[in-house]
C-alpha cells in the first residue's frame, strides 16, 4: 500500500495536522482495517445471519433424528352403555343356511394400555430431507459469507468517501485562505481608489460560495460518518474520525476465485436437484419396523360375579407403504425440472456479470492510475499560475478577472484530481469484490 500524495501547500499541511489533532482529542481515529474488523464483529445483519447458521444446524439435527426409533404410549378406556352386536350364522348351531341371529358380545368396561416402537428402515423422503438440510446449511454459510463481503464493501466505500470529503474540506479551506487574502488586498486597493466596488463584491460573493460549499461538505461528512457507525454497530453519538492519508493499493490485479454469488447459485442448483430426486423417489415404498406391547382389560361389575381381568398383548413386525397413484407427483417433477433450467440460466448470467464487472473495473482502475500523476501535476501548475497572476495583479499587469479565472482553474484541477481518486478507489474496490479478494 502507498500513500496518495495530494501535494498540499505548507499552510494546508499545518491545517491538516491541526485538524487531525483536534479530532483526535474529540474522536477516535480508526484505520480502515479496524473499522472493517469492528463491523464484522458488531454488524446487526451479520449477527442475524450467524443466528440463521445455528438454526440451519439445528434443522439438520432435527432431520437426522427422523431416522431414530420413536416410542409412543397410549391408553384408552371405554364404557359401553350398549354392547356392540354381531350377527351369527345359524348354520353354526345346526340351523338353516343363510339365516343369522344377532347377539351382543363383550363386557361394558374395556381398558387398553399400549407402548409402540417404530423405526424407519427405508424411507426416501426422510433421506431426501436430510440431504436438503445439509445443502441448506451450506447455503446459509454462503449467505453469511456474502453478507460479510457486502459489509466490507460498504464500510470500505464509506471510509473512502469520508477521506475524500476530508480532502475536499482541505482544498476548500485553502481556497478560503486565498480568497480572504485577496479580499483584504482588494479592500485596501478600493480604499486607495485603485479598485472598483464591484471587484470587492465579486470576491465577497466567491468567499460566500466557498463558505456555503464548506458547510455542505461538513454536513455530508457527518452523514457519511453516521452511516459508517451504523455498519460498524456503533451508537451515532460516539465520536469517530478517519485517517486523512488515503492508502492506495499497489496491485493492479488480484487472484481471481469463484464469487460467492456463483457458489450460491450452484448450491441452489444442488438443492433443487435433491428436491427433484426426492420427489421422484416418493414413488418408492417405505418400510418401517414396528413393535408393540400392551395390556387389555375387561370388566363386569354387576352381580352375581363381578370381575376385571387384564390380558397382555404384544407383537413385532414390519410395515410397508407404497403409493399406487398420485397425479401431483408428475406436476411436481415438471416444476422442479423447470426451476433447475432457470437456475442454470441464472448461473450463466452471474458468471457473465462477474466477468463484465472484472473487465470494467480493470479498465477504470488502469485509466485512473494513469491519469492521477498528471492530474496531481496540474494542481501544482494551477497553483503556480494563481500565484503568478496575483503578483501580476499587484504589478498592474493582470486584472481581477484574470485572478478569478486562475482561481477557478485551480479549483477545477483540485476537483478533477479528487474525481480521479474516487474512480481509482471505487474501481479497486469493485475489482476486489469481483475477483473474490475483498476479504483478503
Amino acid at each position: 500500500m502507498k500513500l496518495v500524495n495530494i501535494h498540499l501547500p505548507k499552510f494546508m499541511i499545518w491545517f491538516a495536522v491541526a485538524f487531525v489533532a483536534q479530532n483526535a482529542v474529540q474522536a477516535q481515529t480508526m484505520t480502515l482495517s479496524l473499522c472493517v474488523e469492528t463491523a464484522l464483529l458488531n454488524n446487526k445483519n451479520l449477527q442475524v445471519g450467524r443466528n440463521n447458521q445455528d438454526l440451519s444446524q439445528l434443522k439438520q439435527q432435527e432431520a437426522r433424528a427422523m431416522l431414530l426409533p420413536k416410542a409412543t404410549a397410549s391408553a384408552d378406556y371405554k364404557f359401553f352403555t350398549n354392547l356392540p352386536y354381531q350377527l351369527l350364522p345359524l348354520s353354526v348351531f345346526n340351523g338353516p343356511e343363510g339365516q343369522y341371529k344377532e347377539a351382543q358380545f363383550g363386557v361394558p368396561h374395556n381398558l387398553g394400555i399400549n407402548v409402540q416402537l417404530a423405526m424407519p428402515l427405508y424411507n426416501p423422503q426422510i433421506r431426501g430431507g436430510i440431504n436438503a438440510t445439509e445443502i441448506a446449511s451450506e447455503l446459509s454459510n454462503l449467505q453469511v459469507e456474502k453478507s460479510e463481503e457486502q459489509v466490507i464493501f460498504e464500510v470500505t466505500n464509506l471510509y473512502y468517501n469520508a477521506q475524500i470529503l476530508q480532502h475536499q474540506l482541505l482544498f476548500v479551506d485553502s481556497n478560503l485562505v486565498n480568497t480572504s487574502r485577496l479580499l483584504a488586498n482588494m479592500k485596501l486597493l478600493r480604499a486607495q481608489g485603485l479598485a472598483k466596488g464591484t471587484d470587492v463584491v465579486k470576491i465577497e460573493l466567491q468567499q460566500a460560495q466557498l463558505q456555503t460549499q464548506r458547510s455542505q461538505l461538513d454536513s455530508k461528512s457527518a452523514q457519511v460518518l453516521n452511516s459508517l457507525k451504523f455498519f460498524m454497530g456503533k451508537d451515532l453519538e460516539v465520536p469517530l474520525a478517519v485517517q486523512t492519508a488515503i492508502l492506495q493499493g499497489e496491485k493492479n490485479e488480484y487472484p481471481v476465485s469463484q464469487s460467492v454469488d456463483a457458489r450460491i447459485v450452484q448450491t441452489q442448483s444442488r438443492l433443487l436437484a435433491n428436491e427433484l430426486n426426492t420427489v421422484k423417489k416418493s414413488r418408492l415404498p417405505s418400510v418401517s419396523l414396528v413393535a408393540n406391547y400392551g395390556l387389555t382389560g375387561f370388566g363386569y361389575f354387576k352381580q352375581p360375579e363381578p370381575f376385571f381381568k387384564v390380558f397382555p398383548i404384544g407383537f413385532i413386525g414390519a410395515q410397508a407403504t407404497y403409493p399406487l397413484w398420485n397425479k401431483t407427483t408428475r406436476y411436481q417433477i415438471t416444476q422442479k425440472e423447470a426451476e433447475l433450467q432457470s437456475n442454470r440460466l441464472q448461473s450463466a448470467n452471474v458468471q457473465a456479470q462477474n466477468e463484465l464487472m472484472l473487465a470494467n473495473a480493470i479498465l477504470q482502475k488502469n485509466a485512473a492510475a494513469a491519469n492521477l500523476p498528471a492530474s496531481s501535476q496540474q494542481i501544482e501548475w494551477a497553483k503556480s499560475v494563481y500565484q503568478q497572476t496575483l503578483l501580476q495583479q499587484q504589478q498592474g499587469t493582470a486584472t481581477l478577472t484574470d485572478i478569478l479565472l486562475a482561481d477557478n482553474a485551480l479549483r477545477e484541477a483540485q476537483q478533477n484530481y479528487l474525481n480521479l481518486l474516487v474512480d481509482y478507489l471505487k474501481a479497486d474496490l469493485e475489482l476486489k469484490k469481483a475477483s473474490g479478494s475483498i476479504k483478503n
